[in-house]
């Protein structure tokens, strides 16, 4: 491992932080969307499916501009 270039390193960590942020974003969401049962309409909209959404969108802004920065760094 000692011989391998610094620029395939940095390339790795970015993959495996992509990866590890994408695996907790939809674990999270899995979590409360399909097992706690908010991502779901049954007959009407609920305050379960608002709060849901509300906050899968502030997620997947926060995880879009996370993965933006980790690509970005040199």
């Amino acid at each position: 491992m000692s011989h391998e270039e610094p620029d395939i390193r940095i390339y790795l960590r970015k993959v495996l932080k992509t990866v590890s942020a994408g695996m907790l974003f939809l674990l999270f969401h899995m979590t409360v969307g399909i097992y706690l049962n908010w991502g779901f309409f049954e007959g009407s909209i609920g305050i379960g499916n608002i709060i849901y959404y509300l906050l899968f969108l502030a997620t997947l802004g926060g995880f879009v501009y996370y993965l933006l920065k980790v690509w970005r760094q040199d």
